[in-house]
């Protein structure tokens, strides 16, 4: 019986990067749909989504056990 090849292994503070840019996008596409102007809404995005990532990165870690 053939094993199924794994999924890469992506280092966490990647993962969290793309957690923390995509959600900042998300916020700032959203902010400029409700009529917010371009330049507030993109600090607020920016500030947002790398809390986001810094959040991600502190406590999203999943401990496995052996």
């Amino acid at each position: 019986m053939e094993h199924l090849p794994r999924p890469p292994s992506f280092d966490h503070g990647f993962i969290s990067f793309l957690w923390g840019a995509g959600l900042g996008l998300y916020i700032w596409l959203g902010l400029l749909a409700v009529g917010v102007s371009g330049a507030t809404s993109f600090i607020v995005a920016a500030v947002a989504g790398a809390a986001i990532f810094l959040f991600v990165r502190i406590y999203g870690e999943e401990h496995l056990r052996r």
